[in-house]
């Protein structure tokens, strides 16, 4: 049975509500095996690509064209032959494979968010490329559970704040409930809030991140999967 009264839990979406990251991974290891390089490992090569995905993200945001554009980019860096127009549109398809994936809901969401909603305040706290996001949360199902949806270029204390602020949240009774120490978890405990992180085995290599300890007053929970909020909220 849930043990708190009624709670405002701001909750992520990607690898928390739905799959994500897999869709990803896959593109990845196909866009590697397509590069076929003879000088670099597989993972040589991934290490590559994930320093230009950082660069990317830091001129270009988050979301597919960044993504598309990384892939472009660490092609280029490490290949001895120019990028031709052939090979342009066979590594956007490597990004194009993830836009067109239906969006599979992760176990238990479909059956249990209705019930928080029916108890709690549930507001989407997600980043990335506004449109994008929008589209996943609209193909879920899952927008009729929220009271507000937060789509924000980036999940860091400013933000949390900003957020905190303009619904007028009590931080004691609030909660961030993600997948991602680096952005769900860490940044809210330092902004004030509660924090609930959900494992989940495939979070994106540059989310990761040791768990802060919860300030004095502050409550971080540990949970193995969507199913056992249940138990508390």
């Amino acid at each position: 049975m849930p043990t708190l009264a009624a709670q405002t839990l701001l909750i992520d979406a990607d690898d928390t509500l739905w799959e994500n990251n897999i869709y990803f991974e896959r593109a990845i290891t196909a866009y590697i095996s397509y590069l076929n390089h003879h000088t670099y490992s597989r993972e040589e090569v991934r290490q590559a690509l994930n320093r230009v995905e950082h660069e990317s993200i830091l001129l270009l945001g988050y979301g597919l064209h960044s993504f598309t554009h990384s892939l472009i980019t660490c092609f280029e860096r490490l290949s001895a032959s120019p990028v031709s127009p052939e090979k342009h549109a066979r590594i956007v398809s490597f990004a194009q494979s993830i836009a067109d994936q239906e969006i599979e809901l992760l176990p238990d969401v479909a059956a249990l968010l209705p019930l928080l909603a029916q108890r709690h305040r549930l507001i989407l706290m997600t980043k990335g490329n506004p449109e994008e996001q929008a589209d996943k949360l609209a193909r879920s199902g899952l927008a009729p559970h929220f009271s507000a949806v937060e789509i924000v270029a980036e999940k860091n204390p400013a933000t949390y704040r900003d957020v905190i602020a303009r619904h007028q949240l009590t931080p004691a009774t609030s909660w961030m409930i993600g997948n991602s120490p680096k952005s769900d978890i860490n940044p809210a405990l330092e902004a004030g809030l509660n924090a609930v992180f959900l494992f989940h085995k495939d979070t994106w290599i540059l989310e990761h991140a040791a768990l802060s300890a919860p300030p004095a007053g502050q409550q971080l929970i540990e949970l193995d999967g969507f199913a056992s909020l249940a138990n508390i909220f």
